[in-house]
This record gives structure tokens, sequence and C-alpha cells, in this order.
């Protein structure tokens, strides 16, 4: 009897239901991708410095601001994922055909020297961190370099992709560091959950360059363009969604332990750190040579995984908005003008780090604050096109979303415009 059971089972709803969730599971596991890359990507030399910092300077306070953070990192790469597969084009093809050529121009010319000077902090990050290893940066920034180039140049768009993922995955040596900095757990969800606010300029700064780091304008004109080379039409928006909540959800949470890390033992120790490599360093004495090992080898991936996306976003929105041939799988010879930027972009950041008295410092300052100018125009352009009727169809924000999207891009242009005049005044007192 049992036996007849399960063949009428397997003959009926219950086998059409296990064959639905297969096939749908396989389905996301085809699309998945762009925004995983794209959110994880952000967690580059920058942003692990900043987080060390905040970790290091103010222990666990600032842990309750990665919640908001990581919805406000979800409505903007939605949006964006969703206007990629229903239109079928970049976000800097969009913006062009929509607000014209001069306003991309200028755009694309803000975006191409903010990345290069990203790119070569990027080269800057991984030096840093193979030094730790005592590896000199006159080999490790050439050989790096070099890998990153062939790797876009001689290979496909999925290839590329699987290397990038890949290079996700291994942010996890940041989840076993904070563990083996054995934080107080309970102090840790008390301080997840309860905002924390304190009114002193340091912690004001920190909580905006916790923000501004997290949302880049890079991430949007890659991620669209992703989602378009990968092929993803409108009807498989719900995958995109996924996607890119997975992506931002595991790159918030590596963030959370790099500052469970740093807050229970550097901060615990009454320690001052200036950098992501005193950081890394300091680790060893205090939660033992393989939290800093990890830690250390952590940002020799964050940077050249950003090394590597930086420069191919960039290429990717210059040639959308001028009208070139782009894409990873064309080639060389298809797309002259993608690889020639990308490999200009490769070589000018490993040469800037090379550089005897480099001012990597200034470099640094200058793509943070042109980070700063570019990022409020760029999530007006978003929310404005994915709300053109003739654009989008059926797939413009509902009115609920367009309020909390609004209100988050208030939000960040807000903290962005505060931390730019901060910066801005710094450096006219000095």
């Amino acid at each position: 009897m049992k036996e007849r059971i399960a063949q009428m089972a397997e003959r009926g709803p219950v086998a059409w239901l296990r064959r639905s969730v297969i096939a749908r599971v396989l389905l996301f596991l085809s699309l998945m991708g762009p925004g995983i890359i794209t959110a994880n990507v952000d967690n580059d030399a920058g942003g692990i410095a900043t987080y060390s910092l905040a970790g290091a300077h103010f222990g666990y306070s600032l842990l309750w601001s990665l919640v908001p953070v990581a919805a406000s990192l979800i409505i903007v790469q939605e949006m964006c994922a969703r206007m990629g597969a229903v239109t079928g084009k970049g976000l800097a093809d969009l913006i062009r055909e929509n607000f014209g050529v001069r306003t991309t121009f200028f755009l694309m010319l803000a975006l191409l020297v903010t990345n290069l000077g990203n790119t070569m902090a990027e080269f800057s990050g991984l030096a840093a961190g193979t030094e730790i290893f005592g590896v000199s940066r006159y080999l490790s920034v050439p050989v790096a370099a070099a890998l990153v180039w062939l790797l876009v140049v001689k290979g496909t768009y999925r290839s590329v992709e699987k290397v990038f993922l890949a290079a996700s995955a291994f942010y996890v040596a940041y989840i076993i560091s904070g563990f083996l900095a054995r934080p107080l757990w309970d102090e840790v969800l008390i301080a997840t959950i309860r905002p924390s606010l304190r009114f002193e300029p340091a912690y004001t700064m920190m909580l905006m360059g916790i923000v501004g780091t997290t949302i880049a304008p890079w991430m949007q004109f890659y991620n669209q363009s992703a989602v378009v080379e990968k092929g993803v039409t409108a009807d498989q928006c719900s995958y995109t969604r996924l996607d890119v909540m997975v992506g931002s959800v595991a790159a918030v949470g590596v963030v959370f332990f790099i500052v469970v890390a740093c807050g229970a033992t550097i901060h615990a120790s009454g320690l001052r750190v200036e950098t992501v490599g005193d950081a890394a360093l300091a680790l060893g004495p205090l939660a033992g040579g393989y939290a800093a090992a990890l830690f250390a080898l952590g940002l020799v991936n964050a940077s050249l995984f950003a090394a590597s996306v930086l420069p191919l976003s960039t290429s990717y929105s210059v040639c959308e908005a001028l009208g070139f041939e782009a894409g990873v799988s064309k080639g060389f010879r298809q797309a002259p003008v993608f690889f020639g930027l990308y490999t200009a972009m490769i070589v000018l950041g490993a040469l800037a780090v090379l550089w005897p008295n480099a001012p990597l410092l200034q470099i640094m300052y200058l793509s943070q604050v042109l980070n700063g100018i570019l990022l409020p125009y760029v999530l007006i352009f978003i929310l404005l096109l994915v709300n053109k009727k003739n654009l989008m169809g059926r797939f413009t924000n509902p009115r609920l979303l367009n309020v909390v999207a609004w209100g988050v891009v208030g939000v960040v242009i807000l903290l962005t415009l505060v931390l730019l005049l901060s910066q801005i005044t710094s450096a006219l007192a000095q």
C-alpha cells in the first residue's frame, strides 16, 4: 500500500511541486552573479579600511547602522538590475538616450577620473596586503596587474563571472576572523538591534563613511551592464531581485564581521590604528596568527577583486555612453575601445603604486571627493529612469517603493553632501 501511495504521489502534485522547485533553483543558479559580484566587490581596500577603523575606534557601536545600509543597498541595486532586465540596456546608455549626450559626457568624465583613483587605491591595498607577508610591491603589483588583464581580455563573460564568484566566496575569511576574535556575542547582538547615536564629529564622519563606502556610483553601472550581458529578461526579474538580495546581505554580513573582529580585539585593548595594514598586524597578538593571516589574505583578495571589476565597470559605462561595442565576450578586435580602456586603467592604476613618491593619499582623497559629487546625480538619474512608463512599462516602481527609494536617496544625498563639505573644510584648514 505504501508503495502504491508513493507511486501515486510521484505522478501527482508532489512530483510537480518537486520538479518546479528544482527548476526554479536551477534557473536562479544560472542567473545569479551580477548582484552578488557587485555588492561584494564594494568591500574593496577602501571599504575594508573604513570598516576596520570603525570597529577599532568605536567598537560595536556602529553595528546598528548596517541594517538600514543593507536595506538601502538592496533597493538601489534592485532598481538597476530591473532596468537592465527590462530594457536590455546599461545605465549609461539609458542616461544618454533620455538626458542627452552633453550630460552623459560630463557624467562619464567624472566617473572615469573617480574610478581611476579608486583603481589606484585597490593596487595600493594589494601592495599593503602582500607586504604583510613579506612580498615586495614591485613583485606583487605587476604580477597581479598581468593576471587581472589576462583574465578579462582572454576570457569570456561566463569564465570571468565564475572567477569573480569564487573571489566573492573568499570573503568568508573575514567571517572566520570574526569568530576567532572571540567577541561577546550578547554585546554584539544588543549593539546591532539598538541604535547608538553619538553627536561627535569623528563618530558622525565614520557613520557617513560607512554609508558612502557601501553605495558607490560605479556599482550601479556595473550591475546593470552585467545583467544585460548575462541576457536576463524582464520575466526573470524576480530572480535578479533575489540575486541582489543575496549579494547585498552577504556583503554587509562581511562588513559586520570585520567590525566585530576589530571591535573585539583592537578597540577592547585600547590600541589605536590608522590603516587597514595596521589593523591586520594588530590582530595577530590579540586574536591569533590565523586571524591576522586571514584578515590580510582577505585584503589581498578584495583589492585584486576590485582591481578587476572597477576598470571593467568603467569600460562598460564609457563605451555604452559613447556608442562603442562593449562586452567581455566580444574580444579585443570586436571591442577595441572597451578593452583598450580596461588596459589603460589597469596599467595606470598599477604604475601609480610603483611610482616613487606618488601622491597616493591625495589621489585617494580626490577619488572620494568625486564619489561624493557623483553619487547623488547617479541616484537621481536611476529613480527618474525607473519610473518612466514608456521605458519600463509595468515594471516601474510601485508607489510605496518610490516613497522608500526617494527617502533612501534623500538620506544618502544628505550624508554624502555633509561628508563632502567636511572633507573640503578639513582640506582647507590644513
